[in-house]
């Protein structure tokens, strides 16, 4: 699968260091031309004669070791490079990066690099959730490297949380994900709502929900990544923009809706997946409104009901409605499928606390006007949207067959 593919491996010190080698392994046996950089601390774990054993070629530990006169070693790596994948990623070697400190074979290469960089990061629980360590991580996202999240369970320190390095067979997955596009929805125009919209009640105080945003941007990185041209329409969340896709930015529910209605026959698919407010205050004060009685009471309005605006107007386009809920889900889900004219109602247990509104995991109910179609498992958000595009470029294709 991964013939004439060449991955420059970056092993950082750790004791996944031994992961490390069966993804080596792993990879050299799908044809892949693997090429490992081991830094100081990771040969403490693992000798670099595993890794040339398993690679088969010559394992990179110092910058000054220069074998070939006619290159400059890690230059030379760093252009060969179609994948660049550091696992074991330890909180150092993420802070380098983020710093752009080039201090050993490693750090000089990946800075080095054009090609892509996918991370996959392991350390204590700690550690991974240190705000110096997510600090960098939302700087090296910005600028486009790609993370594998950590798995939860034992960690080698004794503490049961979030660091362990995700499975080799996971990070082989991801790399021949990210080797060989998937081009499913290749020409297809897509808008994304997203986030949570915001009603003034005064300039210092609001109504709006607990949407993170998440599921939404990992819909719009997944259409992205399967060739679509993506539109993003997001309110209010503090989340890196997608790679290739086109942002818009709203805060209230109005806002929204002009900028999908402005935006709706320019594309194939919608995929509503913002949490808008239902009401906003009938009035908003134009002054911060002053503490008098024991009791305020506040006159709200319906707002603008995107969905079923969206489900009137539609001229051809698929629309995926979400369905938030914390109880009667498929009640609840049925009855948007009907009332907003929806193709398919994706519906999500908000309650629970493993797949709710901040959680980076989610599961989905997909549903259509027969009822339940699809099921998709509790996991990672971005694998959720993945399964859910690739559900939504079938049905889209059905209908094409059926309307020639």
């Amino acid at each position: 699968m991964l013939r004439g593919k060449t991955i420059v491996l970056g092993v950082s010190g750790g004791i996944a260091v031994y992961k490390a080698a069966a993804l080596t392994s792993k990879l050299t046996q799908s044809g892949a031309d693997v090429h490992v950089i081991m830094t100081e601390s990771a040969t403490k774990f693992v000798s670099p004669l595993t890794f040339q054993t398993l690679s088969r070629n010559r394992v990179h530990t110092d910058t000054f070791d220069e074998q070939d006169p006619s290159v400059v070693g890690h230059i030379a790596l760093a252009d060969r490079a179609d994948l660049f994948v550091v696992a074991p990623a330890t909180a150092n070697i993420i802070g380098k990066l983020a710093c752009g400190i080039a201090d050993d074979m490693l750090s000089t290469t990946l800075l080095a690099t054009t090609a892509p960089v996918l991370m996959a990061p392991a350390m204590n629980v700690h550690m991974y959730q240190h705000a110096a360590v997510q600090e960098n991580m939302q700087t090296l996202l910005r600028r486009g490297v790609q993370f594998i999240e950590p798995g939860v369970g034992q960690l080698a320190c004794g503490y049961v949380g979030q660091g362990r390095l995700a499975e080799p067979e996971q990070i082989y997955e991801e790399i021949v994900r990210r080797l060989t596009p998937d081009q499913t929805l290749a020409g297809c125009r897509v808008l994304v709502t997203a986030g949570g919209t915001l009603e003034r009640i005064d300039p210092v105080r609001y109504i709006t929900n607990d949407s993170s945003g998440k599921m939404g941007y990992a819909i719009a990185q997944a259409a992205h990544e399967m060739g679509a041209s993506v539109t993003l329409v997001s309110a209010n969340v503090s989340l890196p923009v997608p790679v290739g896709v086109n942002l818009v930015k709203v805060v209230s529910t109005r806002d929204m809706y002009d900028a999908v209605m402005a935006r709706l026959d320019d594309h194939d698919l919608i995929i509503k997946a913002a949490a808008v407010a239902d009401y906003r205050p009938a009035v908003q004060a134009q002054h911060k409104i002053k503490k008098k009685d024991e009791k305020l009471t506040l006159e709200l309005e319906r707002t603008e009901d995107i969905l079923a605006e969206i489900g009137r107007r539609k001229s051809g386009q698929f629309v995926v409605g979400f369905a938030a809920e914390t109880d009667q889900l498929e009640e609840n889900a049925m009855k948007k499928v009907r009332s907003k004219n929806c193709d398919l109602v994706a519906a999500n247990d908000v309650s629970s606390s493993d797949a709710g509104f901040r959680s980076d995991n989610n599961e989905l109910k997909l549903y259509d006007a027969s009822g339940l179609v699809a099921t998709i498992p509790l996991m990672p958000k971005l694998e959720v949207a993945r399964r859910l595009l690739r559900f939504v470029a079938e049905r889209m294709k059905g209908n094409r067959s059926e309307e020639q």
